[in-house]
């Protein structure tokens, strides 16, 4: 019986390192889980970071996308007003050349009208490229070789006279043509002759019957500009003529065409 304390002295110890043995389990597996969960909540936070980096770059993303959409709509906007601004430009360009061309109808008539008393062979009138052209042959005005005007031709410039009087806004080309034989007097070539016929009849138009001289150019093309074949005598009386080119004003077409051009270098 004299072992029987120690005994339970051995025993009271065991049952109390037993006893404390178990919370402390517990505390370390309760630790544990709760480092565990702080690590799983630090993870989720850092990914709740992420989201909200990426949904920050995707809502700038869209801000840019938005505002390069608006861009897209004025660019569009703007070039449809230009479209049906240059539209616009258009259909009056093609009815001031619409108006243009039965101008120069209207015009060649009235010359046809005025210079109705002289036949074929002496001059004709025709519309070409909106322009009305009154050839007049050497016959009609001039002696062979020569560039004083004859009392026929002069005739013949005074009813021309009347009707460009009539009708100021038109300006007036007087050109000189020979044939290809070569001038054997008084003038060098055939260059001075067409000139001084062109200039010849520029100054009956001015100084006779006051044609307003800012609208007369009087130019000679000797030989180069013919209109029938040389190798002939028929020919060459054809080619030997002076034209005198009506062409109405342009101001209001090259305008338009001016703001056009502008319109689109902009």
């Amino acid at each position: 019986m004299k072992n029987r304390p120690g005994v339970a002295l051995f025993m009271l110890a065991a049952i109390t390192l037993f006893i404390s043995c178990v919370p402390q389990k517990k505390f370390l597996a309760m630790q544990d889980r709760a480092n565990r969960l702080n690590r799983d909540s630090i993870n989720f936070y850092n990914q709740i970071l992420g989201l909200n980096g990426s949904l920050s770059k995707l809502q700038l993303e869209q801000e840019l996308t938005q505002s390069k959409l608006q861009k897209s709509k004025e660019q569009l906007s703007n070039s449809k007003e230009t479209i049906a601004a240059q539209q616009a430009r258009l259909a009056e360009l093609q009815q001031l050349i619409e108006q243009q061309k039965l101008a120069s109808e209207s015009l060649r008539k009235k010359i046809a009208d005025a210079m109705g008393s002289f036949n074929s062979e002496q001059l004709t009138v025709s519309l070409k490229n909106g322009k009305v052209y009154v050839s007049m042959s050497e016959q009609l005005l001039f002696a062979s070789g020569s560039a004083d005007v004859g009392p026929e031709g002069n005739a013949a410039l005074a009813s021309l006279a009347k009707a460009l009087n009539e009708n100021t806004d038109i300006n007036v080309n007087v050109e000189g043509h020979t044939d290809s034989i070569p001038i054997a007097r008084k003038f060098a070539d055939n260059w001075a002759l067409s000139v001084a016929r062109s200039t010849a009849i520029t100054r009956i138009l001015v100084k006779e019957y006051q044609v307003n001289p800012i609208r007369i150019i009087s130019s000679g093309r000797s030989e180069f500009l013919p209109i029938a074949e040389n190798s002939t005598p028929e020919g060459r009386a054809k080619n030997r003529r002076t034209e005198i080119i009506l062409e109405p004003k342009l101001d209001k077409i090259m305008e338009l065409i001016d703001a056009q051009n502008n319109a689109q270098a902009h």
